[in-house]
């Protein structure tokens, strides 16, 4: 798949998949003869997954240490179990700090509403 179609199916722009390619997030990407970039199933599939986690917060750096332990092979897979559970761990706290802000506005506007409907 071409990077104008990958783009166009996740949503991350050609710019960023460059990117991303030079700085090692994504790897190996196949070429034909003239170099333009030949995305797989299983890239697309990668692509999705740091989508997702970038989403959610999580930072390049994490998803390279997380990708360069996959490189390594199943003898990481304690490790790459553990980044996730941290990961996993820093998001439900920030879940946690959204949910106590939606609580607060919701407060706020009730009051405003409380306020508005005396006039």
């Amino acid at each position: 798949m071409l990077i104008r179609e990958v783009s166009e199916k996740t949503g991350i722009t050609s710019d960023t998949l460059r990117y991303y390619e030079k700085i090692g997030l994504i790897k190996n990407i196949s070429r034909d003869k003239n170099g333009i970039r030949n995305y797989s199933d299983e890239d697309i599939q990668w692509l999705e997954f740091v989508k997702c986690m970038r989403g959610a917060g999580l930072s390049i750096d994490v998803l390279k240490k997380y990708m360069n332990l996959m490189d390594k092979g199943n003898n990481t897979i304690p490790e790459r179990k553990q980044l996730l559970e941290s990961q996993l761990e820093i998001l439900k706290n920030k879940k946690k700090e959204i949910e106590t802000t939606i609580s607060k506005l919701k407060y706020k506007i009730q009051n405003y509403k409380k306020i508005f409907n005396k006039r």
